[in-house]
């Protein structure tokens, strides 16, 4: 799902790559969870959070499949070797942390490490689900970026996530982490900005901690190109009832005030990063 400006006035690019929530009738049948166990692994309701990123001059770009059939925060072939009713191709990397704790481009577990599967998948159903979801979706990313740069002469990729609530962080949680790959992925001016935005509204901001961003924010994060990437993730208990995957009310007063860090955004003057 693409939504576009009517007219570009903004560098930014937003992307929600895990709150898609329609899920294949065959990969239901083939899952061992019934379809709520499933979806508590989406990133819910995130695309509606930024939702008005267009009105403000932004392109917003959306998966509609879901995150546990094939995660395009990922490389594209991180695959776990257990999963699969035989050998894989050598060029698969089979070894990332992201693999070992079942969490690779098509995961073996979900949040809550319970297995997802009721049986072996070959080889040739990772490698569709990787060429028709996937890799659309980053030619669809990139393109935007390259669209953007070249208006522009610069990019800021905003990459949209929701956080689940975590017992360790019951004391003083966040209400948002803002991760720039500690430093390496974003201009610091851009963290800050978006820090000092977000705490201006009484909201409690952390950086890079416990989430520095992944694959997206590391892969197109890249200043020396004139390409910045920011992972934004906000926090599931300021919008929804996390075990009922439901909307709460507070949801509206939060997409306000995403809408006027936008609109923050929106007035910023961005030559510093040309």
């Amino acid at each position: 799902m693409l939504g576009r400006p009517l007219r570009r006035t903004l560098p930014l690019v937003f992307a929600s790559p895990h709150s898609g929530r329609s899920y294949p009738e065959s990969f239901i049948a083939a899952a061992r969870l019934d379809p709520v166990a499933l979806r508590r692994s989406e990133d819910a309701f995130v695309e509606e959070l930024f939702a008005a990123a267009p009105e403000f001059g932004a392109p917003l770009l959306a998966a509609s499949f879901p995150r546990v059939f094939c995660d395009v925060n990922r490389e594209p072939w991180e695959l776990d070797p257990g999963m699969f009713d035989g050998p894989l191709p050598h060029w698969v990397n089979s070894s990332s942390p992201r693999v070992g704790a079942g969490l690779g481009t098509i995961a073996r577990v979900v949040s809550s490490g319970e297995s997802v599967y009721r049986r072996k998948l070959s080889f040739a159903e990772a490698e569709d689900r990787i060429r028709r979801f996937w890799q659309p979706y980053h030619a669809a990313l990139a393109a935007l970026i390259a669209e953007t740069r070249a208006e522009f002469g610069f990019c800021l990729l905003v990459d949209c996530h929701s956080m689940p609530a975590h017992p360790a962080q019951a004391g003083n949680p966040p209400d948002f982490v803002l991760g720039d790959a500690h430093g390496t992925a974003c201009s610091p001016r851009v963290t800050r900005a978006v820090e000092e935005s977000l705490g201006a509204m009484g909201y409690r901001v952390r950086r890079n901690d416990p989430y520095a961003g992944g694959y997206v924010t590391r892969h197109y994060g890249r200043p020396r190109d004139s390409v910045h990437a920011l992972q934004i993730e906000v926090a599931r208990p300021l919008y929804m009832d996390e075990q009922r995957l439901e909307r709460l009310p507070a949801m509206a007063p939060l997409r306000r005030d995403l809408g006027r860090l936008m609109g923050n955004l929106a007035a910023m003057d961005w030559s510093f990063l040309r």
